[in-house]
């Protein structure tokens, strides 16, 4: 995994053709643009570039959550006419939701702010890594005049060392850009970037937050095209797999349904999805494995908290269904009357209500975790 710091002594940039990294993920930038394609000095700013390169690369919405280090990156990312802002209510939903985004369009984005952002998208990204999944994870950083400083700033644990969150990254991300300089912030961005496309994996960019708006040269013109290779698939493998996979589910005893998290930004957005909660009053998985109190939750009326959300506001339809009957009329009411609303099912199931596979699996998980050391 590569770590490119901006302004640093610790990593200088490639030498060669302007924006050509070693590793030849990128097209050559600079040198071969049309003449043509010049922006004034508004459009020539590092915001703008980052806007441009996402949309480029497919990334049409991207997950954010605003904090005070990341508020005028956001301004040149709205200001992107082909961007949009999701804005999201934690920083792990918008992890997950890029996530998702990522599994569904090839490539996702989100944006937080330094450290107590940073860390709290961090276990999504970890997700996104082992899943092999691209998904630029942008962190709105210290002003660049912070930097070396020994200053203690808010956001942080209180130690005059930025590092902490780039370290936390370095393990989940295979490739890592702190941007505090305008020098090389057009390398390490399209670096990122293309490097996240290239590997198929997180990277992780972290941006100044007296940068964005900030006018340079190496901004100045259109960035042409990533020039990467395609990933190709094996389509009759590919046929077989989605088949076997079909028939698998159809032949399961237990639905496949789904939970969801950020429920108020899913209505904002006018999303018609369906969602189903399962609601068996505790963590069933965990007692199958090991049973005790701590497993056993205070229950919510989650219908309620749902209609609490709602609050009026956009089209939201929410029912409790007890039994297999009303499943069904949920489900047909969800994709009839309700069909241009959220609708969000709970599903109250027994504690006990488990598939003989989940039986058989905590009991290995059972025995395995309780072996005892092995004799030194």
């Amino acid at each position: 995994m590569d770590t490119k710091i901006g302004a640093l002594d610790t990593c200088k940039p490639p030498t060669g053709d302007v924006g050509c990294p070693p590793n030849g993920t990128v097209s050559s930038l600079q040198n071969h643009l049309p003449s043509t394609t010049v922006f004034n000095s508004v459009d020539a700013t590092l915001g703008r570039h980052l806007a441009r390169r996402l949309v480029q690369i497919g990334v049409t919405d991207v997950f954010t959550v605003p904090g005070d280090f990341n508020l005028t990156l956001l301004d040149h990312l709205i200001a992107e006419p082909g961007l949009n802002n999701v804005g999201c209510c934690n920083e792990l939903n918008a992890g997950y939701a890029a996530d998702g985004y990522a599994r569904c369009r090839g490539v996702g984005a989100c944006v937080v702010t330094f450290t107590v952002g940073g860390l709290s998208v961090l276990n999504a990204i970890a997700g996104a890594y082992s899943e092999n999944l691209p998904l630029i994870c942008i962190v709105g950083g210290p002003n660049s005049n912070d930097y070396g400083t020994n200053r203690i700033l808010h956001h942080t644990i209180g130690l005059p060392d930025f590092s902490q969150e780039l370290r936390c990254f370095q393990t989940v991300t295979c490739f890592q850009a702190v941007v505090n300089n305008l020098e090389d912030a057009h390398e390490l961005i399209d670096t990122a970037i293309s490097t996240s496309l290239k590997e198929s994996k997180p990277v992780y960019i972290s941006i100044s937050c007296n940068l964005p708006g900030i006018p340079h040269p190496t901004f100045s013109r259109e960035p042409v095209p990533f020039s990467l290779s395609p990933r190709l698939s094996n389509k009759m493998g590919l046929d077989a797999a989605v088949e076997a996979a079909a028939e698998f589910l159809n032949k399961a005893v237990k639905p496949v349904m789904v939970t969801a998290q950020d429920i108020s930004t899913m209505i904002r957005c006018g999303q018609r999805t369906i969602i189903f909660l399962i609601n068996n009053g505790g963590y069933t998985i965990e007692v199958e494995i090991h049973d005790g109190p701590y497993n056993v939750i205070k229950n919510w009326n989650y219908t309620a908290l749902v209609d609490a959300i709602h609050n009026g506001e956009g089209k939201c339809w929410t029912a409790k269904v007890f039994c297999e009957e009303e499943l069904i009329q949920a489900i047909e009411t969800a994709n009839g009357p309700q069909k241009d609303s959220l609708c969000f099912i709970e599903v109250i199931l027994h504690k006990d209500d488990t598939s003989k596979e989940l039986l058989e699996w905590g009991s290995r998980v059972s025995a395995a975790n309780s072996r005892p050391p092995n004799p030194q």
